[in-house]
């Protein structure tokens, strides 16, 4: 192999190399979800979105603006009416929807939450934004007919709006004594970096896009 050829095999690769660590471009991520997202029971600095404010501003100093508009006890229907004013006000390049806990607590129909997830996410998708969904699982306080047709909502609407979906935003910590807060329904502090991980693949994906 000739010297002008190995030195620019050694430039590109260096050149990959830089691409591969470099930080997503700089956008706004707004957090909209319910207590799980509020940091309930906690410190707001405990939460995880909190935890993934401080990540991002190490990976890129002062590029990124995380906005949590989540509100403890919050549905779906609630966060309809919110969404719109707080899109225009932020024009967030990333909307993570946490939504649809409390409208399975409270019994609500799952065909009303579907069609305020799936209008949350038309809303969000015209404001320009990507959209990450973050489904969710309810105690079987209603049967087992009421507990699937809420869990199959989620992967309804995401297929339906083409969007990135983690099936359950608590798996590996709803229903463990350690990870939970003495109610049994909200995750502690010690739980807060679990659900980080589990919503940062798609974050940083949808933010490196």
């Amino acid at each position: 192999m000739s010297k002008v050829m190995s030195t620019w095999i050694r430039n590109l690769c260096g050149v990959v190399l830089c691409l591969a660590i470099m930080p997503a471009s700089a956008a706004t991520v707004l957090i909209y979800g319910d207590s799980i997202s509020a940091s309930y029971g906690m410190d707001i600095e405990q939460g995880w979105v909190s935890l993934l404010d401080k990540r991002l501003a190490k990976r890129a100093p002062g590029k990124h603006q995380v906005i949590n508009a989540s509100v403890s006890g919050e549905t779906t229907a609630g966060g309809l009416r919110r969404l719109p004013a707080l899109l225009k006000q932020h024009t967030p390049d990333v909307v993570v929807l946490e939504l649809g806990a409390n409208d399975g607590l409270r019994g609500q129909p799952p065909k009303l939450m579907e069609r305020n997830l799936a209008a949350m996410i038309r809303l969000s998708q015209q404001a320009g934004a990507r959209v990450v969904l973050l489904g969710m699982k309810i105690p079987p306080n209603y049967g087992k007919a009421y507990t699937n047709a809420f869990f199959a909502v989620f992967p309804k609407v995401a297929k339906a709006g083409n969007i990135a979906l983690l099936p359950f935003f608590l798996d590996g910590v709803g229903g463990v004594p350690e990870l939970m807060q003495k109610d049994g329904l909200h995750p502690n502090a010690k739980a807060q970096p679990k659900l980080l991980e589990q919503a940062w693949p798609l974050i940083f994906q949808h933010l490196a896009e």
